[in-house]
């Protein structure tokens, strides 16, 4: 069981849905994402998701790809964002950490040099998104056998017939992204993402967490209340781009927690 696995088992035996916040290693420098890190668990962040900076992001809108170019400006690497979980797990050996970003930097480390780096600095999950499944040989495989979740994407593209591949290796949770588009494009609408996470819900056992286009804690209590949980990335990313000190951005985040809890 991983510490993904047993945060899920604690929310259930809880009665309690799943906030997850997303940011970007090094950003806007090493010690102040260092200092958000430390200080999500206490805003209420059950699973934190780490962006590995990269040059060419395909999935993400203007917010995080400028947070990523700021922290690749800032001289933040693979090498210092594994060095940076490994800071944080030193307080904190329970909050599950996932690994968020692009095969690219993973490659031209090794497959085999990332996933034992990534598990002794204390990483429990990867989202991929240039991965598909049919390419689950390369890292997903090798990820799981390592003793780390691979969380795979399904969108509102993801057709019945397409999902029980989408499926198939996938473990830890389902990120069920909430509109068609990038990061921080359009508002998530509850109505639309109930009937699609029964949909998946009807192929698996995992909890379903939806993301994209959450920025409020009304927001995120609606879709956690549609789901097993949020996730919110461009809206905390967001507030530390606009300069803002990090206690009032995990207050900002502590509000967002606050509002999936409650769904």
């Amino acid at each position: 069981m991983t510490r993904i696995d047993a945060k899920f088992a604690e929310l259930q035996a809880a009665g309690k849905k799943a906030f997850v916040a997303y940011v970007m290693a090094g950003d806007p420098d090493y010690d102040t994402s260092l200092e958000v890190i430390r200080g999500l668990p206490g805003a209420g962040v059950d699973i934190i998701e780490l962006g590995m900076p990269f040059t060419d992001p395909m999935a993400d809108g203007p917010t995080i790809q400028l947070a990523g170019q700021r922290a690749l400006a800032g001289g933040q690497t693979l090498e210092k964002t594994l060095a940076m979980a490994a800071a944080f797990r030193k307080e904190d050996d329970t909050t599950p950490i996932v690994m968020m970003g692009y095969y690219n930097p993973i490659y031209n480390r090794g497959v085999d040099k990332f996933l034992e780096d990534a598990k002794a600095a204390g990483i429990d999950g990867l989202i991929v998104v240039d991965l598909p499944p049919e390419e689950d040989d390369e890292l997903c495989i090798p990820a799981q056998k390592a003793g780390l979740n691979f969380i795979r994407l399904a969108t509102p593209t993801t057709d019945d017939k397409r999902l029980p591949k989408v499926l198939e290796n996938t473990s830890g949770f389902v990120y069920y992204v909430s509109i068609t588009g990038i990061t921080g494009a359009a508002a998530a609408e509850a109505a639309d993402v109930a009937p699609e996470v029964t949909r998946i819900k009807k192929q698996t056992d995992l909890p379903v967490i939806v993301g994209f286009g959450i920025r409020s804690p009304e927001t995120s209590r609606a879709i956690a209340g549609v789901a097993d949980g949020a996730v919110v990335g461009s809206a905390i990313v967001g507030k530390l781009a606009d300069g803002m000190p990090v206690p009032e951005v995990l207050a900002f985040v502590k509000g967002l927690a606050d509002g999936a809890h409650s769904a």
